[in-house]
């Protein structure tokens, strides 16, 4: 059954230009980097991307992967200054818990929490 999360695969046009945003964003370069698909190691969980270069997909967001931050606002503003693009803003959702999320230059939704009650380890921190 189900054992946790342990990837998160988001679909790209321009692999390398997304390669470049995402290791700004995070601060991070690749663990993996090939042609056919970028992973970067994110707190211990892997942000994959994979090229969608000459393909169609649908642009949904019913499924959003929440990446752990240390403050979401500022998350938030560190990604739009990199290029993101607002889709839900900083806001309390009970017991303390902060989410919010940003699109990636080529639409995909990139949840952001700060939940007090599951510390589950390094996260994403907003001032690297």
């Amino acid at each position: 059954m189900l054992q946790g999360l342990r990837t998160v695969v988001v679909h790209v046009e321009h692999l390398g230009e997304a390669r470049n945003w995402y290791a700004a964003a995070l601060g991070i370069q690749p663990y993996y980097d090939t042609a056919y698909y970028v992973g970067f190691n994110v707190g211990g969980y892997e942000l994959g991307l994979h090229p969608m270069e000459g393909k169609d997909r649908p642009q949904g967001t019913a499924t959003v992967a929440y990446w752990g931050v240390d403050d979401v606002q500022a998350a938030i503003e560190q990604l739009l200054a990199s290029g993101a693009q607002a889709f839900e803003p900083a806001k309390d959702v009970g017991g303390d818990i902060i989410v919010g999320a940003v699109r990636d230059p080529w639409g995909n939704v990139l949840g952001l929490i700060r939940n007090p009650h599951f510390d589950h380890g390094p996260y994403l921190r907003s001032d690297s």
